[in-house]
């Protein structure tokens, strides 16, 4: 991430949380995220210098205006003024963390070789939130190779009981050994 989504993706948080709108903005830029990156020729279309700047603003308030907040609409036009709405994903994602730090959730990816069945997603989940003090919000991911065992990623840290893993540790003893 650089330090222009930094700046911009906290002062779109800092000016949603002060007006305690920060969780309804959130559920939007994780939209407008999802979007933005499906259709990355909108972007361009959005980012063309070749379009008056009035156009492109009134393009994305046709796109967005009437389905997104005030404060949102006015960032992404904001970004577009300074040509950097392809920035709008560094800035989800900065938004993000600061929602997480304030409301202390912590994120966890999840990988597993299959799917986790109900009883185990909530013992996981139960477990890291004792551990970590946090709620805990988890993503999974499946990863047939794994062969058994979770793989668990959190705050820049790796939690690994995978079979996956035991084996190839037991591969560098033996080999040490001969």
């Amino acid at each position: 991430m650089n330090e222009f989504s930094r700046v911009y993706g906290e002062a779109l948080y800092d000016l949603s949380s002060d007006e305690s709108r920060d969780e309804a903005i959130l559920m939007q830029v994780r939209a407008v995220d999802g979007i933005l990156k499906r259709e990355p020729q909108y972007v361009k279309l959005i980012s063309a210098r070749s379009l008056p700047l009035a156009q492109r603003l009134s393009l994305l308030e046709e796109a967005f205006g009437s389905r997104i907040d005030a404060y949102l609409l006015n960032f992404m036009k904001l970004l577009c003024e300074r040509g950097a709405l392809d920035q709008f994903h560094g800035c989800a994602e900065v938004y993000q963390a600061r929602f997480n730090e304030r409301h202390n959730i912590l994120p966890v990816t999840v990988f597993t070789a299959v799917p986790l069945d109900e009883e185990r997603r909530t013992r996981l989940k139960e477990a890291l939130q004792r551990k970590t003090g946090k709620t805990v919000e988890l993503t999974e991911k499946v990863d047939p190779e794994l062969r058994g065992g979770i793989r668990c990623e959190m705050a820049g840290k790796r939690l690994d009981n995978t079979i996956l893993t035991k084996m190839d540790s037991l591969r560098r003893a033996l080999s040490k050994k001969s």
